[in-house]
């Protein structure tokens, strides 16, 4: 099993760029990064509630549940 961030695809869909989304959250490039390219090992929900209102999306649409 494994989770899938779809940041990309809510960037794409809002026209934003990472560095853009990364100053509003307030995280650095490089932790975005890592959160898109599924590196990432935990997410605080203040982030993913940052990530929700900048992108104005549901954590849904950002996380994504796929079995092996």
């Amino acid at each position: 099993m494994a989770i899938v961030v779809n940041v990309d695809v809510m960037l794409a869909k809002r026209k934003m760029t990472s560095l853009e989304l990364a100053q509003r959250v307030g995280m650095t490039q490089a932790n975005l990064s890592i959160l898109k390219t599924g590196k990432a090992k935990a997410v605080r929900f203040s982030t993913l509630e940052a990530l929700c209102r900048e992108l104005q999306c549901q954590p849904g649409d950002l996380l994504e549940f796929v079995e092996d």
